[in-house]
C-alpha cells in the first residue's frame, strides 16, 4: 500500500499545540525534505496510517494538543472541532452532534448515531463523557459514516479514545497537581515500568475535587460539585518482532451533587393550561396550574369525582398566591432556589484485551472489551421552591377526616363507622406532624415503594424531584485481518459481535402532590367499592425498563486497489444484524394497592386491573416486545495523490441505524410501537495539502447527506417517543495550520452547516397543541395533566362547544393566552374524553394536538457556523527553558433545541476563549502553567429539553462550565 507522510501530515487544523516540548520542524540546510517527527498516526481505516494520507474527515488530538488547548473532556473538544456540536442530556445521557446527526433518539433501545469506542473497541451507555482525559495517546473523531470500518454502525461518525501504552524501552513517570477558583483541585499521575524486555506495565489515574458552580438562594450553599477519580492500568507483552498483546483495565467513579439540568426557563403562562408559553424563554417557573399534581390534587377535579371540594390542594384557576406564583427566578444560569439537593453516583468498569499478530504481509487482529456502567442521579424536578400556603385547606379537611372519617350527610357529628382508617394511612404517611408540619412525599429508592410503605422523604415545602437509574453489562469480540502486499491490491475483513443488557433503567417523578392524590383518589375509590383502605399504586411516575437486551453481530470489509501509483480506489461492505427484546411498563396510579400491603404494590391483589400492554388481550403488568434489523451497507472512494503534499478524494458511504422500541405510555396515546432504521446516503469530496515545505497546512471538505427516518424524540403522556422524518444535509469544512516559524503556531477551522427537514412531514408540537389555527381549542385534561385540541367546522364552533361541555362539569370556557404567547388559539380546562364522547359531526379531539409542517425547519443541535482559531508561541531561553503562551478562540452560531424551531427554541450563538502560559524547565522534566478558560465568564448553552404537558412545558438547558482558573505544577520522569 501506498505510505506518505508530509509535514504535519497526522495533525488536523486545530489539532497541533505542543507546549511542553517546542519542536523544530523546519528543513535543514540545503535540505528540502519535510521534517516528518511530527507526524501523528492514526488508525480511522483500522491500520497504521498518517492522518493525512487518510480520504476521511478525520481530527486527531495528540496528548500535548489535548493539554495545550485545554481540552479536558468531551465538551471542550467541540469548540475547535468543525460541524461538530455536544451536550448533556435530560436523563443522565449525553449527545455529539456531527454534521447535523446526533443522538436526538432517546430511549434504552436507540443506538447511538455517534459511536464511542475506546482503541477501536466499541462501547455502550459509556460515562466516559463525564469523567476528564488522562494518559491518551490521542482522540480520533471521524465525521460521516464509518459502518464498513468500525464496530457497529454509525451514521454520523465515529469518537476514538487512544489510550497511551506502556513503553518497553524505559521508565517512566509523570505527575500533575492543578489548584483553581471554586477550590478546585485536581491530580493526575502516571508510571510506567518496562519489565525485562518483553513486557511493561502502566498506571495512570486522575481525581478531581471542587465546589459548585451553581449557588443555591434556597440555603446559600454551593451545588453542582464534583467528586470523582479515575485509574487505568495497562500490560503490553511482545514476546517477538510480530506479536503484541495488549491488556488494559479502567476503573472510574463519581459521588457528588452534580446537576444533570444546570437550569429551568419559562415564559410563565398565566392561564395554567400550558404553562410555558411559546414565545420565548424567561428567567421565570412554569404555571404549577398545569402540572399533574396541580389537576390530579385540584378541587375541579375531586368534586367532578364526587369528592369533597375542600380535599383539593387548590384550583385549576389562577391564584397567584399558589405554586410559584409568588417565587422568584434568579435571572442567572448559575443560580437557583431548590429545596432538595442534587445527588449524583456514576461508575464503570472497562476490561479490555488485543492481540495482534503478523504473518509476513497479513495481520490479524483480535480484540474484546467488557464493560459494566451504573448512573443513579436525583434533583429537584423544578428547580424552584412550592408555596404551600394554599395546602392548608386541604391537609386540615385530611387530618379532620384521618381522625373522625366521613361525616353522615344531614346528621351532624355523626360519621361513617370505620371509615377514617381510609384516611388514616394518608394522614399518618404524608403529614405525620399535622397540616402545618413537615410535608412527606415517596422517596423512591427502593423501587416502586414510597411513602406509603415507609419510604419517605419529608421537608418544610412540597417535595418534587425526580430520578434518573441505570444498569448496564455490556461486551463486545471482534477480529479483523488486514494486508499489506507489495502489489495494487489490498484487503481488510473483518466480525464483530456485541452484546449488552440493561438490567434496570428507570425514569421517576416524585412529588408531595401525587402522592397526595393517589392517595385521596385511591381511599375514595375503596371506600365506595367496599375495598380494604388502599391508594392508587404507583404513587409516583415511574417509567421503568425492566429488560433490555441486544444481540449484534456485523462483518465488514473494504478492497484497496492502486489503479496507479497516484489514484486509488477504496470498496468496502457491512452486513450488521441487530436483535432487540425488551420488557417495560410505565405506572402512576394505575391500580388499587392496599396500605397494609408494605412490600411491592405489584403484589397487590387488585393488580390484575392494570394493563401494561393494551396491544394485546388480557391484563399484562409489563409489556414484551421483540425486534430485528438487518442491513447492508457499504462505501467507495477515489483519491488521487496529486503530488506528495496534496491529496483529492471523492467518496460515497451509505450509513444505517437500527429501529428499536417504543416505551409503553400512560395514559395510553395513538403512538407507534416501534420506529424505523435511519439510512443516510452521505457524498463527499475533500482535499489535504501542505505547502510551503509545512507553512502551510489547508484541509477543505464539502459533503452532501440524503436522510431517511432520521429519528426524533417528543415527549407524550410523560414518555419520550421517537418518530422518524427525512431530512437533507449539506455543508462544508475548512481547516488550516499557518506555521510561518518553528516558534510560531496559528490554527483556524471554520464550518458551514445546513441541516433541514425535507419533505412534508407533519407531527403536533408539545409547545402549541393549537398548531397556530385561532379556531382550535386547546384543552388542559385534568384527568391527567395531557394536552388536546379541538377544532370545529366554523369559526367560534370549537369554543363554544367547549364552554357547553365544560359547563356541565363545573369548568371555566376557554380564554385567550397573552398577545405575546406564540398561541394564536384559545385554551381551557376540561376533560379530553368528555369532550370526544360529546363531540357531534364536524368536531374533531385532536390528541395530543393540531399538526403541523415541518417541511424546512433547522435539525436541532446543527449550528449553522462554526470558527476557531488559536494562536501560540514558544519563547526559548539560553538555559534550554521555554515559555509558551496560548490563545484559543471559538465560536458556535446559531442553532435549535427543538425541530419545531421558532423563537422558543433558537440557541443564541456564543463564544468560548481560553489561554494559558506554561514555563518549560530544560529538557521538559518539569513545567508550570497558569490557565484560564472561558475568559469572557459566558453562559453558553448548548442544548434545550422541552418537557411534556404534565409538566408545564417548562424548558431546562445546559451550559458550558463558567469561568475558571488556576495553576498547574507538573514534572516528567
Amino acid at each position: 500500500m501506498r505510505v506518505r507522510a508530509s509535514l504535519l501530515a497526522g495533525i488536523c487544523a486545530g489539532c497541533i499545540a505542543l507546549p511542553a516540548y517546542a519542536q523544530d520542524v523546519s528543513p535543514q540546510d540545503g535540505d528540502d525534505t519535510i521534517n516528518t517527527s511530527s507526524v501523528i498516526v492514526v488508525t480511522a481505516q483500522r491500520q497504521n496510517q498518517s492522518l493525512q494520507e487518510v480520504p476521511i474527515a478525520v481530527s486527531a488530538f495528540t496528548a500535548e494538543a489535548l493539554e495545550a488547548q485545554q481540552i479536558e473532556n468531551a465538551s471542550d473538544l467541540q469548540l475547535t472541532l468543525p460541524n461538530v456540536s455536544f451536550s448533556k442530556g435530560n436523563f443522565t445521557g449525553s449527545s455529539f452532534t456531527i454534521r447535523g446527526i446526533g443522538d436526538l433518539c432517546v430511549g434504552v433501545t436507540c443506538d447511538s448515531a455517534t459511536a464511542i469506542h475506546t482503541n477501536g473497541a466499541p462501547l455502550f451507555g459509556t460515562r466516559l463523557f463525564e469523567t476528564e482525559y488522562f494518559d491518551l495517546e490521542r482522540v480520533e473523531v471521524l465525521r460521516g459514516p464509518q459502518g464498513t470500518l468500525f464496530g457497529r454502525n454509525a451514521t454520523s461518525g465515529v469518537v476514538n479514545v487512544v489510550t497511551a501504552k506502556p513503553d518497553l524501552s524505559a521508565f517512566g513517570a509523570a505527575a500533575e497537581v492543578e489548584y483553581g477558583n471554586f477550590e478546585s483541585v485536581k491530580a493526575k499521575g502516571m508510571i510506567n515500568l518496562p519489565v525485562g524486555e518483553v513486557l511493561g506495565l502502566r498506571v495512570a489515574g486522575f481525581y478531581l475535587n471542587r465546589d459548585g458552580y451553581t449557588r443555591n438562594f434556597y440555603d446559600d450553599s454551593r451545588i453542582d460539585d464534583r467528586d470523582m477519580y479515575a485509574v487505568r492500568g495497562s500490560l503490553r507483552f511482545e514476546p517477538g518482532p510480530d506479536t503484541t498483546i495488549d491488556l488494559m483495565g479502567y476503573y472510574f467513579r463519581e459521588n457528588d451533587n452534580r446537576l444533570r439540568i444546570q437550569k429551568q426557563m419559562c415564559q410563565r403562562d398565566p392561564t395554567g393550561v400550558l404553562g410555558c408559553l411559546n414565545g420565548r424563554l424567561d428567567f421565570a417557573k412554569t404555571n404549577a396550574d398545569a402540572t399533574l399534581a396541580s389537576v390530579l390534587s385540584s378541587r375541579e377535579l375531586f368534586a367532578i369525582q364526587g369528592i369533597p371540594a375542600a380535599l383539593g390542594l387548590g384550583s385549576v384557576y389562577p391564584d397567584d398566591g399558589e405554586g410559584y406564583g409568588n417565587f422568584v427566578e434568579p435571572d442567572d444560569v448559575r443560580t437557583v432556589r431548590t429545596a432538595f439537593t442534587p445527588e449524583y453516583f456514576a461508575d464503570e468498569l472497562q476490561i479490555q484485551a488485543r492481540f495482534e499478530q503478523r504473518f509476513g504481509a497479513f495481520n490479524l487482529s483480535l480484540g474484546g472489551i467488557y464493560q459494566e456502567t451504573t448512573v443513579d442521579s436525583r434533583q429537584d424536578y423544578n428547580l424552584g421552591v412550592l408555596d404551600r400556603s394554599g395546602y392548608l385547606t386541604g391537609l386540615s379537611t385530611l387530618a379532620f377526616l384521618a381522625q373522625n372519617g366521613i361525616p353522615v350527610p344531614g346528621a351532624p357529628g355523626v360519621f361513617v363507622p370505620g371509615s377514617a382508617a381510609y384516611f388514616q394511612p394518608i394522614a399518618e404517611a404524608l403529614i405525620p406532624d399535622g397540616p402545618t408540619g413537615q410535608l412527606c412525599a415517596s422517596d423512591n429508592l427502593q423501587e416502586n415503594q414510597g411513602v406509603y410503605e415507609g419510604h419517605a422523604y419529608c421537608s418544610d415545602v412540597p417535595a418534587a424531584f425526580d430520578r434518573s437509574n441505570q444498569d448496564q453489562k455490556s461486551w463486545s469480540a471482534e477480529a479483523i485481518l488486514s494486508s499489506d502486499l507489495d502489489g495494487a491490491f489490498n484487503f481488510l475483513v473483518g466480525g464483530i459481535y456485541a452484546h449488552t443488557r440493561v438490567s434496570e433503567n428507570s425514569y421517576y417523578v416524585n412529588s408531595f402532590g401525587l402522592d397526595y392524590a393517589t392517595g385521596i383518589l385511591g381511599a375514595f375509590s375503596a371506600f365506595s367499592a367496599g375495598l380494604p383502605p388502599s391508594y392508587l399504586a404507583t404513587s409516583m411516575y415511574r417509567n421503568n425498563t425492566q429488560d433490555f437486551e441486544l444481540d449484534s453481530y456485523g462483518i465488514f470489509g473494504e478492497v484497496y486497489f492502486d489503479i496507479s501509483d497516484r489514484l486509488k480506489l477504496t470498496g468496502g461492505l457491512r452486513y450488521n444484524n441487530d436483535k432487540k427484546s425488551v420488557i417495560a411498563r410505565t405506572t402512576l396510579a394505575n391500580f388499587l394497592n392496599p396500605f397494609s400491603n408494605d412490600g411491592d404494590p405489584f403484589d397487590s391483589p387488585f393488580v390484575g386491573s392494570f394493563d401494561a400492554d393494551p396491544g394485546l388481550p388480557g391484563n399484562q403488568v409489563s409489556q414484551q416486545r421483540e425486534v430485528s434489523f438487518d442491513k447492508i451497507t457499504g462505501r467507495a472512494v477515489l483519491d488521487f495523490q496529486m503530488t506528495p503534499d496534496n491529496l483529492l478524494y471523492a467518496s460515497y458511504s451509505r450509513g444505517y441505524k437500527s429501529g428499536g422500541i417504543n416505551p409503553p405510555l400512560s395514559p395510553v396515546f395513538a403512538v407507534s410501537e416501534s420506529f424505523d432504521p435511519e439510512q443516510i446516503d452521505a457524498f463527499e469530496i475533500g482535499s489535504k495539502n501542505v505547502f510551503a515545505n509545512g507553512a502551510l497546512q489547508l484541509n477543505a471538505t464539502a459533503f452532501y447527506y440524503k436522510y431517511k427516518d432520521l429519528q426524533l424524540s417528543r415527549i407524550i403522556a410523560r414518555t419520550s417517543v421517537n418518530d422518524t422524518i427525512d431530512a437533507d444535509i449539506w455543508g462544508v469544512e475548512i481547516e488550516g495550520i499557518i506555521r510561518p516559524s518553528d516558534r510560531w503556531l496559528i490554527n483556524a477551522s471554520f464550518s458551514y452547516l445546513h441541516a433541514e427537514v425535507a419533505g412534508d412531514q407533519f407531527f403536533s408540537n408539545p409547545r402549541d397543541p393549537g398548531g397556530g389555527d385561532p379556531n382550535a381549542v386547546i384543552i388542559k385534561d385534568i384527568s391527567n395533566g395531557a394536552l388536546c385540541a379541538v377544532t370545529g367546522p366554523a369559526p367560534g364552533a370549537a369554543a363554544a362547544f367547549v364552554t357547553a361541555v365544560n359547563g356541565s362539569l363545573g369548568l371555566r370556557p376557554p380564554e385567550e393566552f397573552p398577545s405575546d404567547s406564540g398561541i394564536a388559539s384559545t385554551g381551557a380546562f376540561g376533560i379530553c374524553s368528555a369532550l370526544q364522547a360529546n363531540a357531534p359531526a364536524g368536531f374533531q379531539v385532536l390528541s395530543p394536538g393540531v399538526e403541523v409542517n415541518l417541511k424546512g425547519n433547522k435539525l436541532p443541535q446543527a449550528p449553522e457556523m462554526k470558527a476557531s482559531i488559536g494562536v501560540q508561541y514558544t519563547a526559548e531561553f539560553g538555559n534550554g527553558m521555554t515559555l509558551v503562551p496560548r490563545f484559543d478562540l471559538a465560536m458556535t452560531g446559531t442553532q435549535y433545541g427543538n425541530v419545531f424551531n421558532g423563537n422558543v427554541n433558537r440557541i443564541e450563538p456564543f463564544v468560548q476563549a481560553n489561554a494559558q502560559i506554561q514555563l518549560n524547565g530544560p529538557d521538559g522534566g518539569w513545567y508550570v502553567r497558569g490557565f484560564i478558560q472561558n475568559i469572557f465568564d459566558s453562559s453558553s448553552i448548548t442544548g434545550l429539553y422541552l418537557t411534556d404537558a404534565t409538566s408545564g412545558n417548562f424548558t431546562n438547558i445546559f451550559t458550558l462550565d463558567p469561568r475558571r482558573y488556576g495553576v498547574a505544577v507538573g514534572a516528567t520522569f
